[in-house]
């Protein structure tokens, strides 16, 4: 199993098999990074810009893996792992249920690309340590549960319409 530069286990064999299209590709197959970003890496930027911007991997020239500045993060606010979604409080200072959760390091092996995934805190524990694995099929823990209704209880709340009269009555 692919591990972090600490050893601990990232919970995935090969990063991209979870990963997803390149956050640089456009819906028309072109490439974000090689026209807003050119001055970071001119050669990358003259090569897409003579090809029009299109990525080679829309193209079926390359893998997302040969790309040098192919980056997926995870859009979806839900647990990659148990799929407990994300609730979180506005104006509140509670700790996220969801943490961004790393599949690929700069090592020696790899180019440096990003690839995230969304973990609940308690997958996230079990994957680092343990030999939890990202596509086991788990549900969510029962903790994470709780927090997660605790929260929809408090939302619950706050949208219950209660009217000045009933607020005030019995006030004087």
């Amino acid at each position: 199993m692919k591990k972090t530069p600490t050893g601990t286990a990232v919970g995935v064999e090969d990063p991209y098999d979870h990963a997803g299209v390149c956050d640089h590709v456009t819906g028309d197959g072109k490439c974000r990074y090689a026209f807003e970003h050119g001055e970071h890496d001119p050669e990358f930027a003259a090569e897409r810009r003579a090809g029009e911007f299109a990525c080679p991997v829309a193209e079926d020239e390359w893998e997302w893996a040969d790309c040098p500045h192919y980056r997926c993060r995870q859009h979806d606010r839900e647990c990659a792992r148990c799929g407990l979604e994300e609730r979180r409080q506005a104006h509140a200072d509670e700790r996220p249920l969801l943490e961004e959760h790393h599949l690929a390091y700069d090592d020696a092996e790899d180019v440096g690309h990003e690839i995230t995934v969304f973990l609940c805190r308690w997958c996230h524990a079990k994957v680092h340590g343990s030999w939890a694995r990202i596509d086991d099929d788990v549900n969510p823990d029962p903790e994470a549960i709780a927090a997660a209704e605790g929260r929809r209880s408090a939302e619950q709340s706050e949208l219950s319409f209660e009217s000045a009269a009933e607020r005030f009555d019995g006030e004087d």
